[in-house]
């Protein structure tokens, strides 16, 4: 093995293990206030995002409007397709965010959607707390725990089950996640919303 392809084999395992809830805007306001007086806020996180979404895979140009930063990122699964996300994130500049869209269109994606996010992040009882609104998902709530060792993921799962628990609010089951982004996606395309 030469060197370089060894220090790419180690490079360390980022797995988010990861649940969404949907839920009204009075719902969503009710969450805010209770997150901003319990938890530690983590700040605003809006963010301008590029969905080239694949049949087992999802990569993201993400352009952090609130931290001024940008990002590739590839997730290993699809949203539907379990709880847990292998993700391999490199940083770019904001500069740069464009041609790296071009890029990833012309390598030949179809399916592609653009949204932009509104989210407060919150640290809450151990778990990542992103309380959002976006066009396509409306007010949601991403929990979420990374690992870096697939062995951990259910006890991840059952803290942030915990915590949903005590927030009052739904997880998605998988069939759940499926069905409600197979119908952001087409809509997204019958609303001639591809790039």
């Amino acid at each position: 093995m030469n060197p370089s392809s060894r220090s790419i084999q180690e490079k360390k395992t980022n797995i988010e293990v990861e649940f969404r809830s949907i839920f009204s805007k009075s719902r969503y306001d009710e969450l805010a206030s209770f997150l901003n007086r319990n938890a530690k806020s983590l700040g605003e996180d809006d963010k301008d995002v590029y969905f080239f979404i694949f049949p087992d895979k999802l990569l993201k140009v993400v352009n952090n409007v609130s931290k001024k930063t940008a990002k590739v990122v590839l997730k290993l699964t699809k949203i539907g397709q379990g709880s847990a996300f292998e993700e391999i994130e490199v940083p770019i500049s904001p500069a740069d965010i464009g041609n790296a869209v071009r890029i990833f269109t012309f390598l030949g994606c179809d399916n592609i959607m653009r949204s932009f996010q509104q989210r407060h992040n919150y640290l809450y009882k151990g778990v990542e707390l992103a309380l959002k609104y976006s066009d396509h998902w409306g007010y949601h709530l991403e929990l979420e725990i990374v690992i870096n060792d697939s062995q951990k993921k259910e006890e991840a799962e059952a803290k942030i089950s915990i915590v949903a628990e005590e927030l009052g609010v739904h997880l998605m089951s998988n069939q759940e996640l499926k069905e409600f982004t197979d119908k952001a996606e087409a809509d997204y395309k019958k609303n001639g919303g591809n790039l």
